[in-house]
């Protein structure tokens, strides 16, 4: 599989947990400077609804310092513009209206119920609801929802986005895309209302799969190909009403939307408004002011409004657990690290202790790593501590590490390069206290910055990180969707090895990874999945590929403004955007 799959995950490069000076800056109301009060309390929307309500009407504002990679649902790979795009799109399942883990189950969205599955497990059906309509009126119909997946196999036209139907559906390729004009067998559009997915083998994620805003229904006469982005037709309960990209977007309400068929989404405001900027702190001023609600991209505030926010105003902030990973890659081409012991070496001398404090403490850096699969994943197993790391209170285990520099023949130490983005502050601080953890112990790393927007031209080209002697790769990693399949395979699985856009950069070749993913992708029950997926974690924490840092965490800006705010697993601990309101 040649899977695209390098933009929702480069959302952890363009981390705003910036480490600098902790600095106040003045504000002028907007926030509470208590635990309580109007702000609904420090971590209100963890764990529980904050200012529960069902009130419409107002304009919600959301501020950014990016825009979407594409508004086009196929092309579309950032987590905020998945987690917004539910505002003008729907899919046949989505995730339930709910905070934390009960966010991640799904319920019916366009289809009146979970698929008929056949008893082999590889045909899926589904009926869509009556009354489904287009922002125009006209009835969404199976062959819309066809089409709009079909997109995914339009890489010509329409790539960037995720393809893991057209992987999962079509996985030798051989179906060209809607615009070659043939028709693929692997969906079925049967009537109006009933379409049938037939997969070659059974997997137990399709419809975690399904639930993905890039198999949204898009009508054949109203797709504009390349064009799509600046104004996605809309089947959701909003429409794009303007947008200038890189500056602002303006949606309205879809008259032809029917709530009372859809369940999932709220839709409170009357408007939601979308105003991007170049610069972190004149966001961070303009929510701490309350000139805007939300932060449209989700990751945190900077280092003074952070500050700010948590002195002042800390009955507005949240501080939720990402779906995000910081960690460290072995690149197995790189000498010594083809080596186990050598890998385990850096493991243990590594002091994850101050790297946790380089990225902000345990507030804005996130807890310390023991192993690679965050805890927002099933699967996660915090009882998984291999190498001590909990237990050691995150401090180097120099004598283990010393230990295993023997074992790999490498007693005095030895050399490498660790890459960075240079353009995450608080990657560059991780990088700076590893290295000063690992000089200890005769590990001597030199750190080479590279640009974060190349990175998979870069850290993603194995013959690149071969030329530049990349020993050590300092990423970050989020799922695509909540389960094991949606977040560790590209990182774990060996056919996922790939020339450029590669995201294995351990280059893992193991049989029992290989087999352990196998036996999850076949499991169709979420509960016994995951315990594979365990299972496959500590297969590659055995293996010593990854240095597993921080879970990330950010410090959230919640207006006094918002209502119904809630933190979901469903988005990586972001807000559940389609179903806030305003006062």
């Amino acid at each position: 599989m040649t899977t695209k799959r390098t933009s929702r995950r480069r959302l952890a490069a363009v981390s705003a947990l910036a480490i600098g000076p902790l600095l106040a800056i003045s504000a002028c109301g907007g926030g509470d400077d208590d635990e309580g009060g109007k702000g609904g309390g420090f971590n209100a929307g963890i764990g529980k609804v904050a200012n529960a309500s069902d009130k419409k009407g107002g304009t919600l504002k959301f501020v950014g310092v990016q825009d979407a990679d594409s508004w086009d649902t196929t092309r579309m790979y950032y987590g905020f513009a998945f987690d917004f795009a539910r505002y003008y799109s729907r899919q046949l399942v989505s995730y339930s209206p709910k905070p934390g883990q009960g966010g991640i189950k799904l319920q019916p969205d366009l289809a009146t119920d979970h698929a008929k599955i056949s008893s082999d497990k590889k045909t899926y059906t589904y009926k869509l609801k009556d009354g489904l309509k287009w922002e125009d009126g006209k009835p969404i119909t199976a062959e819309d929802v066809k089409y709009g997946i079909e997109r995914q196999w339009a890489q010509k036209t329409l790539s960037g986005g995720p393809v893991y139907l057209k992987d999962v559906l079509d996985p030798d390729g051989k179906y060209k895309g809607p615009y070659e004009g043939k028709d693929f067998k692997g969906i079925e559009a049967k009537d109006e209302k009933t379409i049938v997915f037939h997969l070659p083998k059974p997997n137990g994620d399709f419809e975690q799969m399904l639930a993905m805003p890039t198999n949204s229904p898009v009508r054949k006469d109203k797709d504009t190909k390349s064009k799509y982005a600046l104004k996605p037709f809309s089947s959701g309960p909003y429409k794009f009403q303007s947008y200038t990209p890189n500056k602002n977007l303006t949606l309205v309400r879809n008259k032809h939307w029917d709530g009372k068929e859809d369940k999932l989404r709220k839709a409170l405001p009357d408007q939601v408004k979308v105003t991007l900027l170049t610069n972190a702190d004149e966001r961070d001023k303009r929510l701490i002011n309350g000139d805007a609600d939300l932060d449209l991209n989700q990751r945190g505030m900077d280092s003074q409004g952070r500050t700010t926010a948590l002195k002042q105003h800390k009955g507005n902030v949240d501080n939720p657990q990402s779906g995000f990973i910081s960690y460290v890659a072995f690149p197995q081409s790189i000498k010594p690290f083809d080596n186990i012991h050598c890998r385990k070496a850096a493991i243990y001398g590594t002091d994850h202790k101050s790297v946790q404090t380089a990225r902000g403490g345990p507030m804005a850096g996130g807890a310390i790593a023991q192993n690679m699969l965050p805890p927002v994943v099933p699967g996660h197993d915090k009882s998984d501590d291999q190498y001590g790391v909990l237990k050691n209170g995150g401090k180097a285990n120099v004598t283990k590490a010393k230990e295993e520099l023997k074992k790999c023949g490498k007693p005095d130490g030895f050399k490498t390069t660790l890459a960075v983005r240079n353009t995450d502050k608080s990657d560059v601080k991780s990088s700076e206290a590893i290295q000063a953890s690992l000089k200890k112990i005769g590990i001597d790393v030199e750190i080479d910055q590279f640009d974060g927007a190349q990175g998979s031209s870069i850290v993603g080209n194995p013959d690149v990180v071969k030329k530049k002697g990349y020993g050590m790769v300092l990423y970050g990693w989020g799922p695509d969707f909540p389960s094991g399949q949606g977040y560790g395979v590209p990182l774990w699985h060996s056919k996922y090895i790939l020339d450029n856009g590669n995201n294995n950069y351990a280059l893992i070749k193991d049989k029992k990874v290989d087999d352990g993913f196998a036996e999850a992708i076949g499991e169709l029950d979420p509960d016994k999945a995951a315990e594979k997926y365990a299972e496959v974690n500590k297969e590659v924490m055995k293996g010593g590929y990854y240095l597993p840092l921080t879970y990330l965490k950010v410090v959230q800006w919640r207006s006094p403004r918002l209502t119904n705010v809630y933190s979901t697993d469903a988005f990586s601990g972001w807000y559940d955007f389609v179903n806030i309101g305003v006062k």
